[in-house]
C-alpha cells in the first residue's frame, strides 16, 4: 500500500493563463485492510494534479507492487497543478513496466486497476480529466445533487449487463464479479477510458476501489455522501461503513470537492461518459 499526499482543506490554486483566477479545492483520503486480506494492495494520490486511486493484484505482494508503480508514476509526472492526457498515459506506460520487473518470475503476473481524475485546463478552464482501467469507480456530485457514477467497469459482468443477459442489481453477487477485462500490467499497453468535465463550485468527486462498492453499492455510497459535508470525514465514513458491512477486501476512498470555480465559458463542453 502507498499513501501520497494528505488532507487539504481550502487549498488555492493558480490558474494557468495568467489572469490572477483561483481554484479552490478541498480533498480527503482513507484506506483499510478489512476483515479478510493480511496486506492491503490498494495504494492512492491526492496532492494536485491528481486525485486516484488503484487496487493490484497478484501473488506475492505483486499487486501492491503494482499499484505502488502507478501512483509514484503519476506522482512524478509532472511537478504543476495540471497535468494533461499525454502526461498521463506516459506514467501509465512507465508504470506498466515497472509492474512488468515488480512481477519477475511470479507465473500470476501482476497488475492493477486505476481511476480518478487529474486537474487540466481546457481552454484555460479547469477541468477534469477522469480516467479509468478495471473496475474501481469515480463518481460525482453535481452542487449537492445525489451522487452518480461517472466511469462504467471493465469486467465481465459490466459485459453482461451491456449485452442485456444479466441486470445490473445482480451485478455485484455474480460469481464472476471480481473478473476484469482490463488492468494496468500483465505485460499489455495500458488502455484508459477518458472524459473531460469543467470543475464547478459544489462539484464533489468520490474515487473508491471496490472493496467498498461490493460492500454498499452505488445508492449506498450516494445516500451516505449526501449526509456528510467534510471531504476528510466523508472518506474515513466510507471505508469505515464498508469495512463494517463485511470487509472483504481492501477498500479505498478519495474525496475531492471544489469549493471555488471560475464560471464556465459557453465554449466549453462536457465529454460525459457513455451509459
Amino acid at each position: 500500500m502507498t499513501e501520497l499526499g494528505r488532507a487539504a482543506s481550502a487549498h488555492a490554486i493558480d490558474l494557468p493563463d495568467g489572469n490572477g483566477a483561483t481554484l479552490t479545492l478541498s480533498w480527503g483520503a482513507a484506506t483499510d485492510v478489512g476483515r479478510r486480506r493480511d496486506h492491503n494492495e490498494d495504494s492512492y494520490i491526492v496532492d494536485a494534479p491528481y486525485f486516484v486511486v488503484a487496487d493490484g493484484m497478484g501473488g506475492h505482494l505483486a499487486g501492491d507492487r503494482a499499484s505502488d508503480a502507478v501512483v509514484r508514476r503519476l506522482g512524478d509526472s509532472t511537478d504543476e497543478p495540471f497535468a494533461s492526457r499525454q502526461t498521463i498515459q506516459r506514467a501509465l506506460l512507465l508504470a506498466t513496466a515497472d509492474i512488468e520487473r515488480a512481477a519477475g518470475g511470479n507465473a500470476l503476473g501482476a497488475g492493477t486497476t486505476v481511476t480518478g481524475l487529474a486537474l487540466v485546463a481546457l481552454q484555460g478552464q479547469p477541468s477534469a480529466l477522469v480516467f479509468n482501467v478495471g473496475d474501481s469507480r469515480t463518481y460525482r456530485s453535481e452542487a449537492g445533487a445525489p451522487l452518480k457514477r461517472l466511469t462504467i467497469d471493465h469486467s465481465v459482468v459490466q459485459e453482461m449487463v451491456d449485452a442485456g443477459v444479466l441486470r445490473a442489481e445482480d451485478a455485484e453477487s455474480h460469481p464472476d464479479s471480481n473478473v476484469i477485462t482490463r488492468a494496468v500490467g500483465f505485460g499489455e499497453p495500458p488502455e484508459p477510458d477518458w472524459w473531460t468535465i469543467p470543475l464547478r463550485t459544489g462539484d464533489r468527486y468520490v474515487v473508491c476501489s471496490d472493496g467498498l462498492t461490493k460492500e454498499i453499492g452505488d445508492v449506498g455510497i450516494s445516500r451516505i455522501a449526501a449526509k456528510v459535508d467534510e471531504p476528510q470525514e466523508l472518506a474515513e465514513r466510507l471505508v469505515g461503513d464498508a469495512v463494517i458491512a463485511g470487509g472483504r477486501d481492501n477498500v479505498t476512498v478519495v474525496v475531492l470537492q471544489v469549493d471555488d470555480a471560475p464560471a464556465i465559458a459557453d465554449d466549453v463542453d462536457d465529454t460525459l461518459p457513455r451509459h
